[in-house]
């Protein structure tokens, strides 16, 4: 049974969500009244998914999100406010969030929501074991090393961010075939939406720069569907 952080500071909310998502969702969940007594109770017990009022008494969400994200930097978090602001939205996914629900909300599309999380969390971890293990590459005149996160030509090396080499590796695993949008975010921002895929564009961009010196060597955009790593 998969268990479930609520942090809620309306007593009547919690309680509802609490007893449905165990009736219905089959669920443990553990509900907590603050910020301050969320960060207590993750990080006394492991948990598989967090879903974070923004609106509470001595530690709001955002800043909890950040305390999470200290500790596991990989558990799906569902933010949950009365507001509705852009700057709030932007805010969420900022800090690592995989979801953001308005209220009022309905309770079934709160469900529906943490059984498309969890289920990514599980697909992501079917990956081949070949795929897993795969971490140096040959792109043309480049080498990427993906552990190290370096990607080098001729005396010639850059340092890579993580993103950009989770980015770069998936595009080689898929070498000369297409990579989807949704994929790529799916696998390593773990949500499609629109502020996650603006910022994959950002890293595409750098991995473009990286391997500019090789005309052999080019990533395009497939219309409508995603990216290849095309080399001749």
């Amino acid at each position: 049974m998969k268990k479930i952080l609520l942090v809620e500071d309306d007593p009547n909310l919690g309680m509802l969500l609490q007893d449905y998502l165990q009736l219905k969702g089959k669920y443990h969940v553990v509900l907590c009244k603050d910020g301050e007594e969320g960060l207590k109770a993750f990080t006394a017990e492991p948990f598989d998914l967090c879903i974070l009022d923004v609106m509470m008494p001595k530690k709001d969400g955002f800043a909890l999100a950040k305390d999470i994200r200290k500790i596991n930097a990989d558990i799906p978090i569902i933010f949950a406010t009365a507001k509705g602001m852009m700057e709030d939205k932007t805010q969420a996914f900022t800090l690592g969030g995989d979801d953001y629900i308005t209220k009022p909300f309905r309770i079934e599309e709160l469900l529906l929501r943490i059984n498309a999380l969890l289920k990514r969390v599980a697909n992501q971890g079917k990956n081949s074991s070949e795929e897993q293990l795969a971490t140096h590459f040959q792109i043309g005149d480049y080498e990427f090393d993906y552990t190290s996160q370096l990607i080098s030509r001729h005396g010639w090396q850059q340092k890579m961010s993580t993103k950009e080499a989770e980015l770069l590796r998936l595009l080689c695993l898929k070498k000369n075939e297409v990579l989807t949008r949704e994929e790529a975010l799916l696998s390593i921002w773990h949500d499609d939406n629109y502020f996650n895929g603006r910022s994959m564009d950002v890293f595409l961009s750098k991995l473009r720069k990286y391997l500019k010196e090789d005309d052999k060597v080019e990533i395009v955009n497939v219309h409508g569907r995603g990216y290849k790593l095309l080399v001749s």
